[in-house]
Order: C-alpha cells, then structure tokens, then sequence
C-alpha cells in the first residue's frame, strides 16, 4: 500500500468509530459485514469492564469516540503531510503497550503502520481485546495489513526497533533488554493545571474532565494543581460538584477511603469534599481521588520548576496565555500530532 491507501484505511477506521459516542451508539447504514463488526465492537464495550474493572462502558467510549475524531481524512493528511514517506523500507516494530486507559497504544501501532513498517504488537494484560477487533476491521478494508501485523504473549524477537511505554521501574528494564536497538522509551509522566484564581466556573468545570475522566490514570490526566496564595479553593470544589458520582463507582470509592485512611494517620492536613482530596505536595503523580497543589508566588517560578521537570510533565493546563499549554478540558482530545514526551514518533520510525 502506498501513504495515500494506509490514509484511507485508518479514514475508513475512523469513519467505523465514529458510530460509538458517549451519547448514543448508533449504526451507520452498512453492509452485513459492517455490521458484524458494529455488533462485535457493542459486544466488546459492554464487556469491557469485566476484564478490567477500570474500563467503564463510559470511558471506553470515550476512548473510541476522541479515536474516532482523530481518524479523520482531513487530520490524516495533516499530520502526514509534515514528513517524507518515500523509500521508507519496512522494518519490525516492537510494540510494548500500556494499559493505564482504553487504546493507550493504539497511537504508536497508527504510527509504525502509518509508516509502512510492521508492527509486532505485545499488549498489556490490562487491555488485550480492542486493538485485535481494530486490526480485523483493518484488514476488512485493507487486506494488505494482513501480514504487516502480529500480537504476541512470547518473548519478542525478529525485530528491529523497540516502542515500549512502562513505568519508571519497567524502564530500567526495557533499557537493559532493548537499549542496543533503535528505540523509544517511555515512563510515567503526569499533567497539571496553573490556576490563578480568576478562572470562570465553567474553566474549573472543564478542568474536572482533565482530572475524573478515566479516574485520573491516565498520563494526560491532571494529578497536580499550581494555586496563588490565600487561594479560594470553595470555588475549585464548587465547580467540581458535577463530578460527585465518581465516588458511587466501588473501585474510585474504594481507593478514596484507602487514601484518606492513610493521611489522616499520617496526619497531613487535607482539603476534601466527600469525593475527592486536595493534599500540599511538591510531587506530581497524586494517587486515585487525590489532587495535589503547590502555592506558588508567581507564574515564571512555577514555568521555572516545570521546565526543570518537564521530563515528569506530559500537559501543561491553564487559561493564561503561555506557551506550549492547553486550554481546560483538552487533555484528553490530543491530535494525532501531539505525541506523548514530546518524542516525534513519526521522525523516528521515518529514521530507524
């Protein structure tokens, strides 16, 4: 296949997607083998939960629904049309998936395949059942992909490159095992917001989205907030309220009272309104229903800090005009050329 034919394949895909939102599943008019796969896809989101109690009906669908946006021809060609895909020899691409969140890796597989390279594919235990329905639809409208794809449980091997994403621990590991090889590394990154007091209740309500949705663990999830001292913080829980369901979900619930027992005993001093916690902390990765926030005295300290760490930092959030920061309620809506650590993922396989 040439660049144009992989474009309309993941066009096609995203067309497919598009049929699953938050709102409404609803089938496009289809062929019967379309609509195998609508029904197969239905099946899987309302099972999803059984294999990982994380994956809610409702952030899978959130998952597919902002995929589904992506795929779009128009953002395909855009994001295509920044590189030189010629005379790219295909190469073994080594896959190493999280599964923090629903598709978490699927990004990397659009890439090696987007590429023309094939992708040998090693899922995370916690998300093994959507990405083989995606290849089957692949190869549905594009047989070609049938031999440029393969999942694997076994020890990797026969390949050339590595793109593994992991925790700080798991990467000294992928280090040491895949560190002669052509490769890209990933470890836990964390998103945080700079707020300075004067966000509207509806900047504050779409930061809830960048905190809750899927439960806070996913790397663009904000896990730390940079307040102004003598900060209001009845506005930032005012504004939350929205989100005060999350706490009927067992798992959410469950790690809230486990978190909150912790501290109490451990006697730090907590802001908390039944649903989630607010701790002063300097670190950046806040456990399960925990907010953390660091005053601060002026904005150029806190882009100072976050420029000395910004290999922790996946999104930077804030309705200031700063650079390289999103707007609230973005970070979980990245563009296909948005690339996790900031790591040109194209570039790279376009290099191997």
């Amino acid at each position: 296949m040439n660049l144009e034919q992989r474009i309309e394949a993941f066009a096609k895909l995203g067309h497919f997607l598009r049929q699953f939102k938050v709102d409404k599943i609803e089938a496009h008019p289809n062929t019967e083998s379309e609509n195998a796969f609508f029904e197969a896809f239905k099946m899987q989101i309302n099972r999803a939960q059984e294999f990982n109690g994380w994956f809610t009906k409702e952030n899978v669908l959130k998952a597919i629904q902002s995929w589904g946006e992506a795929l779009s021809e128009e953002q395909l060609k855009k994001w295509t049309s920044n590189y030189q895909f010629n005379d790219v020899a295909p190469k073994n691409v080594a896959i190493i998936m999280a599964g923090n969140i629903p598709l978490v890796g699927f990004h990397d597989f659009l890439s090696v395949l987007i590429c023309n390279h094939n992708a040998i594919v090693k899922q995370s235990s916690n998300d093994m059942h959507f990405l083989p329905l995606i290849t089957q639809y692949l190869i549905h409208v594009a047989p070609a992909f049938k031999t440029k794809i393969k999942f694997t449980n076994e020890n990797l091997t026969n390949f050339d490159a590595v793109i593994a994403t992991g925790s700080n621990n798991t990467a000294r590991y992928f280090e040491y095992y895949f560190g002669k090889y052509p490769h890209i590394i990933r470890k836990n990154r964390n998103s945080v917001a700079i707020l300075t007091g004067n966000e509207s209740p509806k900047d504050l309500e779409k930061l809830g989205d960048d905190i809750f949705q899927y439960f806070g663990l996913g790397c663009r999830s904000v896990s730390k907030i940079f307040v102004p001292k003598n900060y209001n913080f009845d506005t930032l829980f005012n504004a939350l309220f929205k989100f005060k369901d999350i706490i009927n979900y067992k798992k959410y619930e469950n790690n809230y009272d486990y978190n909150k027992a912790v501290y109490l005993m451990s006697l730090f001093n907590l802001k908390e309104n039944g649903f989630l916690m607010l701790k002063e902390d300097e670190s950046y990765a806040s456990p399960i229903a925990t907010l953390f926030y660091e005053y601060y005295d002026s904005i150029e300290h806190v882009l100072q800090k976050l420029e000395f760490d910004k290999d922790k930092i996946q999104c930077i959030v804030s309705a200031q005009n700063i650079k390289n920061t999103l707007n609230f309620g973005e970070t979980q809506h990245p563009k296909l050329w948005d690339y996790a650590d900031n790591v040109d993922t194209i570039s790279f396989l376009l290099n191997i």
